[in-house]
């Protein structure tokens, strides 16, 4: 499944910054571009780093509103004006000198890779600064200014392109980009996240399903605290392949947040290493499935920057690369140096948490007091109907 890959990273991404203190703090995609770099990733032949392509404000109004980047325009400017209407100088997304500059260049990575695989210079192309879903047409929110996904999926569609899946296995709710085209029947959103009843934004139910022109394009999988590796890939199995081969997407977009893993500080997943891995294959092999493999993949969420954001995403790397890293594989001891005499704390030793995460296919058997179980199946009770699908419990893909 290797082709033509574009991985999108330049220095300059690490300006996303909301200073000293905040969780999404710009070391996070720095450590693991530079893991992605000492694992040899980016060396093959059929990979190339590409630069996040320049972008003016117009592309940000097919999203966003033009009073939002105005104020976001003014706070990039003057970071003590605050508009806290619009989301701006809260504790979630403080103001910061070039913030808009710095937002927009996020787009421009995103738009990097929606345009090598929309272009065919590359089958799948990642951008792991990217996937900043909170943000609203007319507000930020959840440390994310632009919603660099919902212009990259917007562009797609005003190139041509019919019909866009977008996939969000963050550990919150992806409601910035449903909320964008939550009446557009061309996108299908699917997230799997943990329950709005425990977790940010308090959104992502079963019963959001989409507008009255697009119902059952939006699909929520609301998993409850302390979901592990076999539950959170049975939810998986039992909703997303199903949902994409009956919409049949011509593009896969993917967001990859990682702070469903049992270490990350702000959520109640309880995700190993090698369970997300196994997501990001099962990622690749839906892209050949369903779309000959057209397939951009974005970062997104991970607040345990040092143990599990490096490794979770140069997993990632490999897999859209075409060269998946062994689990047991040692850390190339120059990364864990350099961290060690820059941040003066320990690193993992190895590529895996140890785990061996199993599948169990939702069609091998339902058990209706299982949380997860019910989970499953209130959300293929509320969407596959709008599909053709049947939603019963035994019946998987």
């Amino acid at each position: 499944m290797t082709g033509q890959a574009h991985v999108v990273w330049d220095d300059s991404l690490a300006k996303y910054d909301f200073g000293p203190g905040h969780p999404l703090a710009p070391v996070r995609v720095q450590l693991a571009m530079r893991l992605v770099r000492d694992l040899g990733l980016v060396q093959p032949d059929h990979v190339t780093v590409v630069p996040p392509v320049g972008i003016d404000d117009d592309l940000l109004l097919t999203v966003h509103t033009p009073e939002f980047v105005e104020a976001v325009r003014r706070s990039s400017a003057d970071p003590s004006h605050h508009d806290l209407g619009r989301g701006l100088g809260t504790e979630d997304v403080p103001t910061f000198a070039g913030m808009h500059e710095a937002s927009r260049a996020v787009v421009g990575a995103t738009l990097a890779a929606v345009q090598s695989v929309h272009s065919g210079r590359a089958l799948h192309a990642v951008n792991l600064s990217g996937g900043l879903h909170h943000a609203m047409p007319g507000s930020a929110s959840g440390f994310c200014v632009y919603n660099d996904i919902a212009v990259g999926i917007q562009w797609l569609l005003d190139q041509g392109v019919e019909r866009v899946a977008y996939i969000d296995v963050d550990v919150h709710h992806g409601d910035g980009v449903q909320a964008a085209f939550w009446n557009d029947p061309r996108v299908l959103t699917v997230s799997v996240h943990e329950s709005g009843r425990a977790l940010f934004p308090g959104t992502g139910f079963p019963g959001e399903i989409g507008g009255p022109d697009a119902l059952g394009t939006a699909a929520n999988v609301a998993l409850p605290p302390h979901t592990s590796d076999d539950a959170w890939l049975r939810a998986f199995d039992g909703v997303v392949p199903q949902l994409l081969h009956s919409f049949k997407p011509q593009i896969l977009v993917t967001q990859q947040g990682c702070d469903s893993h049992a270490d990350d500080p702000l959520a109640h997943l309880e995700l190993s290493i090698d369970g997300q891995r196994m997501t990001y294959a099962a990622l690749h092999r839906l892209a050949h499935e369903v779309c000959d493999g057209r397939w951009v993949a974005l970062g997104g969420g991970g607040y345990s920057w040092v143990d599990v954001v490096p490794r979770a995403w140069s997993h990632l790397v490999a897999e859209v690369v075409g060269t998946p890293v062994p689990p047991e594989t040692p850390l190339p001891a120059e990364w864990r140096d350099f961290v060690e005499s820059w941040l003066k704390v320990p690193t993992p030793a190895l590529m895996t948490d140890g785990r061996t995460p199993r599948v169990r296919a939702w069609d091998s058997g339902y058990d209706p007091a299982d949380p997860v179980d019910a989970a499953v199946l209130r959300t293929r009770e509320a969407v596959y109907p709008w599909h053709g699908l049947n939603a019963d419990p035994y019946h998987g893909f």
